[in-house]
């Protein structure tokens, strides 16, 4: 593990596993870098793979507040600049994180996987107030329950009342994985807050010149491949990869059907 010094002096701390070029992933809300590592040890025969935990979590710092994207843009920038990588992997709201950085950041190389980008119309926040009224209530199964019914519109869970799902929540809560994210959830809707802030137009993403990948799970939400296509027409040098048999976690899965065609893009131009 290496420590790496971000632009407010704060201290990143940097895991890296593999050989051959570098690939900087940026993970999604609600999770720590944990999840990735199967996707790591999957690229690392074909890359050079850096995992780092966003702030708020695990080894980072803690965020500065009021949180804005920026922040995370300035901690990738950081990554990019010691390792040297140019070819980054965002999933989820690390997607967006990603798909921002490339506006101002030296990125060539972009590989997204279900990126929560609010453009035409293909992803709304309207659950945020809701969400963070349960949150405010002291009602956290509730809140959580309002977001996964939200952005999981396609399991059948998702059409229970919000009641049974909050149960049903409260259950997943005493899990590892649900305590995470249940004390995550606050972090997980600062940072949708940003997505909500930049919800507009595809086009404010044209001058992205990165070559891109954009990849999304074939069970998981149906909106995805909506933002796919809202971004194509802006975004002429991207290529869509529709995954088969994999949800939104399909990149923490690592199938062979999305490592191989992403370790081909990203060392592409190696």
């Amino acid at each position: 593990m290496a420590l790496i010094t971000a632009p407010d002096g704060e201290k990143i701390a940097l895991h890296s596993t593999g050989a051959g070029p570098d690939v900087v992933v940026v993970h999604g809300g609600g999770v720590t870098i944990e999840p990735y590592r199967r996707l790591a040890a999957a690229l690392g025969d074909r890359c050079t793979v850096h995992l780092y935990n966003r702030r708020g979590r695990a080894d980072a710092p803690a965020r500065r507040e009021p949180y804005t994207v920026e922040q995370d843009i300035e901690d990738l920038g950081a990554v990019l600049e010691h390792t040297g990588a140019r070819a980054v992997v965002g999933h989820s709201s690390g997607g967006f994180v990603a798909l921002r950085a490339a506006l101002v950041l030296p990125i060539a190389r972009l590989a997204l996987y279900d990126p929560a980008v609010a453009v035409g119309g293909a992803f709304t926040l309207d659950f945020l107030a809701p969400a963070r009224a349960a949150l405010r209530a002291g009602h956290r199964a509730r809140a959580m329950a309002i977001v996964g019914a939200a952005i999981n519109p396609q399991l059948p869970g998702s059409r229970l009342p919000i009641g049974v799902q909050a149960a049903v929540c409260r259950l997943f809560l005493r899990t590892g994985i649900g305590r995470q994210m249940g004390e995550l959830l606050d972090v997980t809707l600062d940072e949708d807050d940003e997505i909500a802030a930049y919800a507009g137009a595809p086009e404010q993403y044209a001058p992205v010149t990165a070559e891109v990948l954009f990849a999304y799970g074939q069970d998981g939400p149906p909106y995805y491949a909506d933002i796919a296509a809202a971004l194509a027409p802006v975004l002429p040098g991207m290529r869509v990869l529709p995954v088969p048999r994999c949800g939104h976690d399909g990149i923490n899965r690592a199938p062979a059907r999305l490592v191989d065609p992403f370790a081909a893009f990203l060392t592409a131009a190696a």
